[in-house]
């Protein structure tokens, strides 16, 4: 059976609808100003989902955007300032998130997977995937981070009863030994990351966290002669003030964790974007956001970033090599800004993400429909 023929097979039963259980990361509400870029996907997925006419549940933390619909999961929050939380968590917030995953699961082992034509999870949690071979409808995992060690266990465990994306070719070539998986780009959407009129100054966005090393953005800002500007959720205090607080000054400044429309327009008007992972970053989110702002990035060869950007739009520096990527700082300046925001409206677009994913869907219909 042809991915066409189901497509019109769901088009006879649902009228172009589908049915989508959106399974969200408990650790981060799913709201905006987004804490990363996990999140940030999965709201997006959500509403460009609803938007092309779908009916989608959204399960996630509490304290997701009630826009969505979203129906909690039973997890206590997180306290606001537990240092690297975004990591660990305490042994009773990793127990609660447990049995709000569970909880989620047996349900949908139950009469209330029926209701759905297909489960995606973007959650890091073990159990919707070890226990996706108990559902009744298919399960799509979107692999969002490098194998973590739980991660890769679960999958062992699913037997291949469910199915896997992964956010760029670098991360399912991290993956291809354990599981198979469809790359599907991360998305953003353009309209709202709009074209800005660049400016003077460089910008870094992100977790403010030891594995982002915005430290480093610091040192080769100064080095490369441009002011600098941070954004972003500040996860780790002691990293924050021992590492990133000493280099502040009138040429280096943390704006805070902006909103979206005050963050795209700081992006907008810098004269590059500076992106410092000191682990293989799974995709770049942030680069894609200032491509589309028109904002050129110099960014470490790290992960999927490489895949982000190209030689007209970023520059790209050996990993921990402060030195040369200021280099690529100054080189980054002469980029053709109208360049970047077309590549990211040709290849990074929300809507060509959410068009592969309903691809995905269909495609796994399909083999159920054909079992």
């Amino acid at each position: 059976m042809t991915a066409l023929t189901v497509r019109e097979e769901q088009r006879d039963r649902h009228g172009d609808r589908l049915r989508v259980c959106l399974v969200a990361n408990s650790r981060f509400p799913i709201v905006e100003p987004f804490t990363g870029g996990l999140e940030s996907m999965t709201w997006h997925l959500a509403r460009e989902l609803t938007r092309r006419g779908h009916e989608v549940a959204v399960f996630a933390a509490p304290g997701s955007d009630p826009e969505l619909g979203v129906i909690e999961l039973d997890v206590e929050p997180l306290p606001e300032h537990p240092g690297r939380h975004d990591v660990g968590a305490p042994p009773y917030v990793e127990v609660a998130e447990h049995h709000a995953y569970l909880a989620l699961m047996l349900a949908l082992a139950g009469t209330a997977g029926s209701s759905f034509d297909v489960v995606h999870n973007n959650s890091l949690h073990y159990l919707p995937v070890a226990m996706a071979r108990t559902l009744p409808v298919p399960v799509l995992t979107t692999l969002h981070t490098p194998p973590l060690w739980w991660l890769e266990s679960a999958v062992r465990l699913d037997r291949g009863a469910s199915s896997f994306a992964a956010v760029s070719r670098h991360t399912a070539a991290s993956w291809a030994p354990i599981t198979e998986s469809t790359c599907v780009l991360n998305g953003i959407d353009v309209d709202r990351w709009p074209a800005g009129p660049g400016g003077t100054t460089a910008v870094w966005s992100g977790r403010l966290v030891a594995e982002k090393a915005p430290h480093e953005a610091l040192l080769a800002a100064r080095r490369a002669g441009i002011a600098i500007v941070l954004a972003g959720p500040l996860l780790d205090e002691d990293y924050f003030c021992t590492q990133v607080q000493p280099l502040l000054g009138p040429d280096a400044t943390y704006a805070g964790h902006l909103p979206q429309t005050e963050l795209a327009e700081l992006v907008g008007g810098s004269a590059v974007a500076v992106v410092t992972p000191a682990w293989d970053e799974p995709y770049g989110l942030v680069a894609a956001e200032a491509l589309a702002c028109g904002t050129p990035v110099a960014a470490y060869a790290r992960g999927g970033l490489p895949e982000v950007l190209s030689p007209d739009t970023g520059r790209l520096a050996v990993a921990g090599d402060v030195d040369m990527l200021a280099l690529a700082m100054r080189d980054a300046l002469t980029l053709d800004r109208a360049r970047c925001r077309e590549r990211a409206v040709a290849e990074l677009s929300l809507g060509r993400m959410v068009d592969r994913y309903e691809d995905e869907y269909v495609r796994l219909l399909g083999r159920r429909l054909a079992a």
